[in-house]
């Protein structure tokens, strides 16, 4: 019996099962790439022994159970990884897939619109709406024809029980409350003051309107007709004092008043400042792409002198075009190897980013500052602000990169154990996005770990799993280097 299979059953008999949760959660990565989807799970599952609430093995057994044609199961498995978080867009991505596949559409099609929302750059949610739109619209095209199984979880619809935090709302009178005719109000108006609830506004107007639907019942046991009409009148309320707080009269005066400061003579801002911005900021990208360093760094600077003399009234985005600038700035610097002016452009990227609460800019900037320290060997300062970065990371490939450079930088620092565990982190991204490339440097970094770490056997398999990658690619130089290391790997092996 092989140690796998000792161990699967060890777990059987309700036994702990040996090995590491990373290694588990690799040989599942593995076999998952493989096609081999049974045994995946097996491995997914021994790993959840070791760490039951672990929210990414929870995923990653979903996305097999869906490849296996068990969209229930890979539900149930998606629902637990958003136990802790709920919003871990993964998790809220595995979801939408599952109820989609098992043809609850417009329930797929809330929670891509809610994944969206956390991760507007991902394009696997928006990819995820416009296919439940199509299946939807062409039922004999409106929603209400596509009809729901009326399970699962409805919690979405709690959101809208929570959208009114503010106090005030409670200050409108019964009166106006119970009121079911409203002073009228154009659509252009209410989705400027609903904003992004302005979609659900509709979405829950149209599921109001299937008749088979709204008899159901949630798990608590309410009627959905209840609930959605619940939701509805809190959003009518949230827009009737939004309209009291700032009418619309006085939102245009503002807008006029800020397009007359906009066109100002002299040393105001252009006409058109997001266009001009726009248009400085792509042109500072194409120096910078075409190799010409000198060139970016100079419209960089060209421009922020010009912002710089821009009010806030101005531009109201000044302190976040400034933060871009100092971005740009600091990456031309890099490549012209001047690290310690590059430091202070970045980090003056992510006070501005700060100060505004940019979550995206100071990821950026958290990612440009650890580049530079791990660009002059100093890796401990490069951790403490990559480190930092990982709850900020958008994407897979973002988390693929970040996760090998931590490794790398704790490799540098002969902190194997760290290393490796980033690493295995590494390859699981890697894995995800199907990107050959970072699963061979990902593998590589893996069994450069296990080397110093003793895991030989290990060490091998990776080692063999990065040649394969390599060869995929064509990489001949990177294929030589792979063999090398994997032929001294394999002297370490027991005869």
């Amino acid at each position: 019996m092989s140690d796998t299979d000792e161990d699967h059953a060890n777990q059987e008999n309700g036994q702990k099962p040996n090995g590491a949760f990373s290694t588990w959660m690799a040989d599942g990565d593995w076999f998952y790439i493989k096609g081999e989807y049974k045994k995946a799970v097996r491995s997914y599952t021994t790993a959840l022994t070791l760490k039951p609430d672990d929210k990414t093995c929870f995923v990653s057994r979903s996305k097999c159970y869906l490849k296996m044609g068990q969209p229930e199961s890979a539900l149930n498995d998606a629902e637990a990884s958003l136990k802790a978080d709920t919003s871990f867009y993964e998790g809220l991505y595995q979801k939408a897939e599952a109820l989609y596949y098992m043809g609850e559409f417009e329930f797929a099609l809330v929670f891509y619109h809610r994944g969206q929302r956390l991760r507007p750059q991902m394009q696997e949610f928006r990819l995820g709406i416009q296919k439940a739109q199509e299946v939807i619209e062409n039922s004999v095209g409106r929603p209400s024809s596509v009809k729901l199984k009326v399970k699962g979880d409805l919690s979405f619809l709690q959101k809208y029980e929570r959208a009114q935090p503010i106090a005030a709302i409670q200050h409108l009178t019964v009166k106006k409350k119970q009121q079911t005719q409203k002073t009228p109000k154009s659509e252009r108006t209410t989705k400027h003051l609903l904003g992004e609830f302005y979609t659900d506004k509709k979405y829950l107007e149209s599921l109001l309107k299937d008749e088979d639907l709204v008899k159901g019942k949630t798990k608590g046991g309410e009627q959905l007709h209840d609930v959605i009409q619940g939701c509805l009148s809190c959003l009518d309320s949230c827009n009737e004092f939004w309209t009291q707080e700032k009418p619309l009269g006085a939102q245009e005066k503002e807008r006029k008043l800020r397009q007359d400061k906009c066109s100002e003579p002299r040393h105001g801002a252009p006409s058109e400042p997001t266009q001009f911005l726009l248009k400085s900021l792509d042109d500072i990208d194409a120096e910078f792409t075409s190799g010409n360093a000198e060139g970016s760094l100079k419209k960089a600077e060209d421009v922020m002198k010009i912002v710089q003399r821009w009010s806030e009234e101005e531009m109201q985005s000044k302190k976040d075009v400034l933060g871009s600038l100092h971005s740009c700035i600091g990456n031309a610097l890099i490549d012209l190897g001047d690290m310690d002016k590059a430091l202070e452009h970045h980090q003056k990227d992510l006070e501005l980013a700060k100060q505004c609460k940019l979550p995206d800019a100071m990821s950026r900037a958290l990612g440009n500052i650890g580049r530079v320290y791990a660009q002059v060997g100093q890796f401990t300062q490069a951790l403490e602000f990559w480190e930092e970065k990982i709850p900020l990371a958008r994407g897979g490939l973002e988390q693929t990169w970040l996760f090998h450079e931590i490794g790398w930088c704790y490799l540098k620092l002969n902190r194997h154990k760290e290393a490796r565990d980033y690493a295995v982190h590494s390859v699981a991204a890697a894995d995800d996005i199907a990107d050959e490339k970072w699963q061979m440097n990902a593998n590589v970094l893996v069994a450069q770990s296990d080397l110093k770490l003793g895991n030989f056997e290990s060490c091998v398999s990776h080692f063999e799993r990065a040649l394969t990658q390599a060869k995929l690619q064509d990489a001949d130089s990177a294929v030589n280097v792979i063999q090398k290391a994997l032929d001294e790997a394999k002297q370490h092996l027991p005869q």
